[in-house]
C-alpha cells in the first residue's frame, strides 16, 4: 500500500499550542482541535497553528476542513515547509484528484526528490487522464523502489492507457516474472502486444490468462477480438459464445458477435444480437453502424437513419459511418444528402493525407530546448 505521511509543522512553543500539541500526543484528537480553535481566535495570523489545526484535522478524516486550514496557513506564509504536500494528501484523500495537483507540484518544487509526491503526483496525472505526466512521474517513483509491485503495475497501467506499448510490454514482462500465473497480468500484457501489433503473441497471453482462470474478467471477449481482428470468425464466434455463457449481458460480446454474423449474411441473427447490444449500452458505435447496414439491406430506412445518426454523434470523424449514410440517402432518393455525405469522405481523406504529411515532413532546424 502507499504510505501517506502527514508532516508536522514546527514553530516557537507557547501555552495553547503546547496543550494541543500534547492532546494530540494522547490520541485526544477532538480536544486537541478544540485548544487550535481557541488559539486561532485569539492569533489569526498563526499561520504554523493553522497548518497544525489542519494535522489533528486530518488524523480525524475531516479533509474537507484540513484542506482549508492548509490553505489558510499558505495564505499567511507560503514558506512554510509541509503544507503544500499536506494540503495535497487532504484534497487526495477526497478524490479531488485534479485539485491535488497543484499543491503536489509546489511540494516537488520544494523538494525534488521527495518520491511519496512523485507518487502521488503520478496517481492524479492517471486519474485525470494524462498519462504522458502519469508516466513521468510513477517512472521516477518506481525506479527509486524498484521492488514495489504496486507502482510497477500503475506505471504498466498508464503506458497501457497513454498508448506507449514498449513502455507497458516492459512492465508487464517484469509483472508477469513475479507472479506467472496471474491472469490479469496475461490479459494486460495481451493487451500491449496487440498495441504493438503483435496479435499472435497477444493471443498466446490471452490464452494463458483463460487457462490459469476461466472466470477472468472479460478473457474470453479479448480472446473473440483478437481472432475478430485477424479474420478468423469462426474462432471469434468460439470465444464470444463463452464469454456470453458466463455474461449473458457483455454488449461488447454481443456486438461483434452479430458483427461476425452480418458478415455471415445471417441479418435476423446479426439484428437479434446487435439490438440487444445498444440496449445495453449506447456508446458503442460499432453495434449502431452495423444496424444501420442491416436495416439499409431490409430497406427499413427510417431505422436505418437513426441508428447511422447515432454511430455518426459517437465518432463523426469514421469514414463508414459517411459512406453508409450516403448509400442510405441515394436508396431513399435524396441526392442532395447523399452527395453531402460523400464529400464529407473526401474531406476526411484529404484531411487523414494532410495530417500524415505533416507527421512525416522533417523539421527545418531542431526544436528549442526545454526551459529548467
Amino acid at each position: 500500500m502507499l504510505l501517506l505521511i502527514l508532516l508536522p509543522v514546527a514553530f516557537a512553543q507557547s501555552t495553547g499550542p503546547d496543550q494541543a500539541m500534547a492532546l494530540e500526543q494522547q490520541g485526544k484528537l477532538p480536544e486537541a482541535e478544540q485548544e487550535w480553535h481557541r488559539w486561532l481566535a485569539a492569533n489569526p495570523k498563526d499561520a504554523a497553528a493553522y497548518a497544525s489545526l489542519g494535522v489533528v484535522l486530518s488524523k480525524e478524516n475531516k479533509y474537507a476542513e484540513a484542506a482549508k486550514a492548509y490553505r489558510q496557513a499558505l495564505a499567511l506564509n507560503g514558506d512554510l515547509p509541509g503544507i503544500q504536500l499536506n494540503l495535497g494528501l487532504a484534497e487526495f484523500k477526497q478524490n479531488k484528484f485534479h485539485d491535488a495537483i497543484e499543491p503536489f507540484r509546489a511540494a516537488l518544487k520544494a523538494e525534488p526528490q521527495n518520491q511519496q509526491a512523485h507518487t502521488l503526483l503520478g496517481l492524479c496525472y492517471y486519474t485525470s487522464g494524462d498519462f504522458a505526466k502519469a508516466i513521468e512521474h510513477l517512472s521516477v517513483a518506481s525506479n527509486a523502489d524498484p521492488n514495489n509491485v504496486e507502482l510497477h503495475n500503475l506505471l504498466a497501467q498508464s503506458c497501457l492507457s497513454g498508448k506507449k506499448f514498449d513502455c507497458a510490454l516492459n512492465e508487464f514482462k517484469w509483472l508477469a516474472s513475479r507472479d506467472p500465473d496471474s491472469p490479469s497480468v496475461h490479459i494486460l500484457l495481451g493487451q500491449a502486444l496487440d498495441g504493438l501489433k503483435r496479435t499472435d503473441d497477444a493471443i498466446a497471453e490471452f490464452q494463458m490468462a483463460a487457462k490459469a482462470d476461466p472466470n477472468a474478467a472479460n478473457v474470453f471477449f479479448g480472446l473473440g477480438f483478437l481472432y475478430w481482428k485477424t479474420g478468423r470468425y469462426d474462432e471469434a464466434t468460439e470465444h464470444f459464445e463463452k464469454q456470453l455463457s458466463v455474461d449473458p449481458d457483455n454488449p461488447e460480446a454481443l456486438t461483434y458477435l452479430g458483427d461476425v454474423e452480418l458478415k455471415r449474411n445471417n441479418l435476423e441473427k446479426a439484428v437479434t444480437l446487435l439490438s440487444r447490444a445498444v440496449r445495453l449500452r449506447q456508446d458503442i458505435r460499432l453495434a449502431y453502424l452495423d444496424l444501420g447496414a442491416v436495416y439499409t439491406t431490409q430497406k427499413r430506412y427510417d431505422d436505418a437513419l437513426h441508428a447511422l445518426e447515432q454511430a455518426e454523434k459517437l465518432d463523426p470523424a469514421q469514414i463508414d459511418v459517411h459512406f453508409r449514410l450516403g448509400t442510405l440517402y441515394k436508396e431513399m432518393g435524396k441526392s442532395a444528402e447523399s452527395q453531402k455525405e460523400f464529400a464529407k469522405i473526401h474531406d476526411l481523406q484529404k484531411k487523414a493525407e494532410d495530417d500524415l504529411a505533416d507527421r512525416m515532413s522533417s523539421p527545418k532546424s531542431p526544436p528549442p530546448a526545454s526551459p529548467n
